[in-house]
């Protein structure tokens, strides 16, 4: 266990400009944020950029720091905390994460799951199910859980990638198994406060809705998806979705109408429900399912009634819209194909998987794309992290931060 203070610099005060996967409310908008400026021919200002170590972890921020993952060349695994103006490091802890048996890492070896930052702790997960607690400004571990062997978690076959999620007065991980999917933790001293759930494991992250006044926790699963009661883990409700579990990964995507969609690669496709809440009691209705558009792993987005998303596995991938209410494919756009969606004000914002970003509107006409750069040149496949005109992104051998005009 090694952790190094490397460089300080103080923490601002305000809360985390995006604490966790996904952003402030965990689905990759910033609500009332002004529109992205269009930049120049020759792109954004690069503010600095330096080589990091293979990771696909997202960056969160507080203040003017950064937290990200890679792995070593040594069978270990890093958190690595960044002066947000600089790149330079300001902490790390690196931990030895030999790869489990019934692991296939070709893929990517990850570190996959993006920390999460709580007050003046930080959470992160590795791909062998490594979950630790960090006092964020120092770098001290305050405590340690193993997912798989110490709560009976599945072991995931591209590794352990659910991002760790807070709710009220816990700590949410997806875990797997019969009576486990889901765990609750106490977030001060990691103690197990439930467990519940009989599904295997998939590499989705969970998210939280509200249907008709009740809070539920949503985890896209092995061959389901299915609701949680966050006060006890009480399975809610459940829907199949024929598909394995490491073959899932995109974020359920939650929305006006209590629709609920998700998707999933080769041979899963999507799925619209609609769900309704009354006395404690969910009832389903599947609006519609079609193998038409198969999200693999990256973020998609809706807009008024349409989600917009990249379809297909590993070749052949088209940018797609759908019709959130009956699934009709409105276009498909093969010049973006593979990319990670999100929405800044009125401005979506796309960086697809060959490290071009785009600075676009989606709309059931098309993409009219405002502006384009290349920033990135090694495969893409992390989402981008938006603070105000600041833009951070990753690669697989890189990590730089870019700004747009006022």
């Amino acid at each position: 266990m090694i952790w190094i203070l490397l460089v300080t610099a103080p923490l601002l005060a305000a809360g985390p400009e995006w604490p966790q996967w996904g952003g402030p409310n965990r689905n990759f908008v910033i609500p009332g944020a002004k529109p992205i400026a269009v930049w120049p021919e020759s792109g954004p200002k690069t503010v600095w950029r330096r080589e990091l170590p293979f990771g696909s972890s997202s960056i969160a921020v507080d203040g003017n720091r950064l937290y990200t993952m890679y792995r070593g060349d040594d069978d270990t695994e890093a958190v690595l905390v960044l002066d947000a103006n600089s790149g330079k490091t300001v902490w790390e802890h690196k931990y030895p994460a030999p790869f489990l048996k019934g692991m296939n890492m070709k893929t990517g070896p990850g570190p996959h799951a993006t920390a999460l930052i709580d007050g003046n702790r930080l959470y992160t997960v590795g791909v062998t199910g490594k979950l630790h607690c960090f006092d964020r400004r120092s770098g001290k571990v305050l405590w340690t859980k193993g997912l798989i062997e110490e709560l009976g978690g599945n072991v995931m076959l591209r590794g352990y990638s659910n991002s760790p999620l807070r709710y009220k007065d816990l700590l949410l991980v997806m875990t797997g198994g019969t009576g486990k999917l889901l765990t609750a933790l106490d977030p001060v001293t990691g103690a197990v406060r439930w467990q519940g759930g009989d599904f295997g494991n998939s590499h989705s992250s969970p998210v939280v809705i509200n249907v008709d006044g009740q809070d539920q926790i949503v985890c896209l699963v092995e061959k389901a998806i299915a609701g949680f009661d966050p006060a006890n883990g009480r399975t809610l409700w459940s829907h199949a979705h024929e598909n394995r579990g490491g073959d899932i990964t995109s974020t359920p995507v939650w929305g006006p109408g209590n629709i609920l969609f998700f998707s999933g690669a080769y041979q899963g496709g999507s799925r619209a429900l609609e769900l309704k809440q009354t006395g404690g009691s969910t009832t389903v209705k599947e609006l519609w399912f079609h193998r038409q558009m198969r999200v693999h792993h990256s973020a998609v987005m809706r807009i008024g009634d349409y989600i917009y998303g990249p379809s297909g596995d590993f070749s052949g991938v088209v940018y797609m819209c759908a019709d959130i209410r009956t699934g009709e494919i409105k276009w498909r756009d093969r010049a973006i194909g593979r990319a990670n969606t999100m929405l800044v004000g009125s401005s979506a914002l796309l960086l697809d998987e060959d490290g071009n970003l785009y600075n676009a509107a989606l709309s059931p006409e098309g993409v009219k794309v405002h502006a384009k750069a290349k920033l990135l040149e090694n495969i893409a496949w992390t989402p981008p992290t938006v603070v105000g005109r600041r833009i951070y992104l990753r690669d697989r051998k890189s990590i730089l931060a870019v700004e747009v005009p006022k």
